[in-house]
């Protein structure tokens, strides 16, 4: 079981992990950190530490969190076009798919465990995943990942950046959730609901001269 086992994690560190009980409490740990804008990929250990997470670090996180409660570690990549990625961690409840995410956009977080397949999941995030010039981007997504295969590299407590993983979701298949029709047909996104979904939303202040 997964609460024999401390991954590497100091004592207080599991207490913590273990004290958020459920993928909602994970995803309202994440949903309280402020958004990592620099370029970084922090193992969970680090979030644990520095109380900050980008998605990408977020979504790992999540993953590890979710093993220490006792459901596989496991993450998917939603790939886009003339925008970034983005790494949710997802889980299965009585055959149905959720997720836990970190975002800088208020609808690409937390997914309730109710869809049945990961496109229905994986489309669950399309109205509302757009770039800054309201064009719709989301246009694939991976299978999943399950992160004990970077085990031996201590991805969970290393202190060292973990690239690896980001790499091996830009190495992996990806499978099209758009035909070329659709893609070139679709309209942008009104202002109501880009303003509703950049509530929150963090950039990096400029540098006064």
């Amino acid at each position: 079981m997964a609460g024999t086992r401390n991954f590497g994690f100091t004592p207080s560190e599991l207490r913590k992990l273990r004290s958020l009980k459920s993928p909602a409490g994970i995803q309202k740990f994440l949903d309280d950190l402020p958004y990592n804008l620099s370029y970084d990929a922090r193992s969970p250990k680090k979030v644990l530490r520095d109380r900050v997470a980008s998605c990408l670090d977020g979504g790992i996180f999540a993953a590890a969190a979710l093993r220490i409660i006792g459901f596989p570690p496991l993450i998917f990549d939603l790939e886009a076009e003339q925008d970034t990625d983005h790494v949710v961690a997802i889980f299965k409840v009585r055959g149905h798919w959720g997720a836990v995410a970190k975002s800088n956009f208020t609808g690409c977080r937390y997914r309730e465990p109710v869809y049945r397949t990961l496109r229905e999941l994986a489309m669950s995030y399309f109205h509302i995943y757009f770039n800054l010039r309201g064009e719709r981007t989301l246009r694939r997504y991976s299978r999943p990942v399950n992160l004990t295969r970077f085990d031996d590299r201590h991805w969970m407590t290393t202190d060292k950046p973990i690239w690896f993983i980001a790499e091996h979701l830009c190495d992996i298949p990806h499978i099209s959730l758009l035909i070329p029709a659709m893609a070139k047909n679709l309209t942008r996104v009104d202002r109501r609901t880009m303003r509703g979904e950049m509530v929150g939303h963090r950039t990096r202040r400029r540098r006064k001269k």
